[in-house]
């Protein structure tokens, strides 16, 4: 695929690159030089949907209503640290 520059020194990125990519309209390109071409990377938007449960299927311990916070939290972080020190017993 090849486009012309625009006046404006504009290029147009090709439908089919944008559509694999999932880019839409409002993404930022962020755009570098290297060496001699350039390479853009696109970032979505900000968004004001709700990450509400997008972590269910990943999580393994559940805070039921009216547990405290702290104890969740700090059972989790021995959780994590026995799991840390385990394997880093198995490495040596």
């Amino acid at each position: 695929m090849s486009y012309l520059v625009g006046p404006k020194g504009q290029i147009v990125i090709a439908k089919q690159i944008r559509d694999n990519l999932g880019v839409k309209p409002g993404w930022v390109a962020l755009q570098r030089l290297v060496e001699d071409r350039v390479e853009v990377y696109f970032l979505p938007p900000e968004h004001r949907q709700s990450l509400m449960g997008s972590l269910k299927g990943h999580l393994r311990t559940q805070v039921a209503t009216g547990m405290q916070w702290e104890s969740a939290r700090e059972a989790a972080w021995t959780l994590a640290s026995r799991f840390k020190t385990n394997n880093q017993e198995s490495e040596s």
